[in-house]
């Protein structure tokens, strides 16, 4: 005769099963949230590498005094920023990967496309500045060009990956396991405010915000800037209105990431920076505040997910 189930042995089971559901998070649970497309991921790794490779190559040149960049720019520190911002995001796109489901990565990966399409739009915009159109160096020529070739087939990738993402059948979303403590709210919402409404106005308005940066600027090297800060501005406010720290692990990577490498620019580069304006403190605020918040919220993330009532 067949063996009676273990009562026991069936509780014990469904509590491991319970176990590894919590410990993996909400993207374990079938059924829970957007499956994550194999374009997003692939487009994730890829735009990590390149980050790192061209990243670096623009955050040294401008580190040893080099003004390396894809247009004429007014000094070596500008495009030195866009370097250690493309190193500083790449840790987090490379964890894209592990994820799951889209809720889990969109609040990095909206911001790459921020940063894709806005960088190629500014190339194109400033193409009378270009080193191909306006005369230069061989070297700064051709990576004019592949800088301007690269960016508009990646941007093209990143707008067809998220049409691609949001075809997917959507079920209903994991319910929220790791809520942002009440405290933490007020200052995201002021952190992402600010560096979404810099990085706007030195798009939309180059010529008056440039006056906020605290070192000599033209018109392309302030939109870049602009876009970078506009993507950050997205990627805070986007991880308020998750309000779930599990949905948003690859964004606090990408965070202190930037944050160091943009602060150790800062200080090799610091005899061009004009310290005594204001613009010069709040920048330095606003990168700290990057630091501060994939720091807490790393830390907050490692204490596990809220228990359930």
């Amino acid at each position: 005769m067949p063996e009676e189930p273990d009562a026991s042995g069936t509780a014990e089971d469904a509590r491991a099963a319970e176990a590894v559901r919590d410990a993996d998070g909400p993207s374990a649970v079938a059924g829970e949230g957007r499956a994550l497309t194999v374009g997003v991921t692939m487009l994730a790794y890829t735009v990590g590498v390149i980050s790192v490779l061209v990243g670096a190559l623009l955050a040294v040149a401008g580190l040893t005094g080099q003004v390396f960049s894809a247009w004429k720019s007014a000094g070596p520190l500008s495009p030195a920023l866009v370097g250690a911002a493309m190193v500083g995001v790449a840790p987090g796109l490379f964890s894209v990967g592990r994820a799951r489901v889209w809720e889990e990565v969109r609040t990095l990966v909206l911001p790459l496309a921020v940063v894709l399409v806005g960088l190629f739009a500014v190339s194109l915009l400033n193409a009378g500045r270009l080193q191909a159109a306006a005369g230069g160096p061989v070297v700064l020529v051709l990576f004019s060009l592949g800088w301007v070739a690269g960016l508009g087939g990646l941007a093209v990738c990143a707008l067809a990956a998220l049409v691609r993402q949001y075809l997917k059948p959507a079920r209903p979303p994991a319910a929220r396991r790791a809520p942002l403590p009440g405290w933490s709210k007020p200052f995201l919402a002021v952190l992402g405010s600010a560096w979404f409404g810099i990085g706007t106005g030195l798009l939309v308005s180059p010529r008056f915000w440039a006056d906020f940066v605290p070192w000599a600027v033209n018109r392309p090297d302030a939109q870049a800037l602009g876009v970078w800060g506009t993507a950050l501005g997205v990627g805070v406010l986007g991880a308020l209105a998750e309000d779930d720290l599990t949905r948003t692990r690859p964004a606090l990577l990408a965070l202190p990431g930037i944050a160091l490498a943009v602060a150790v620019v800062l200080a090799v580069r610091a005899g061009e920076v004009d310290w005594s304006s204001g613009p010069a403190p709040s920048l330095v605020t606003m990168v700290a505040g990057l630091l501060v918040a994939g720091t807490i919220g790393h830390r907050l993330l490692a204490r596990g997910p809220a228990p359930r009532p």
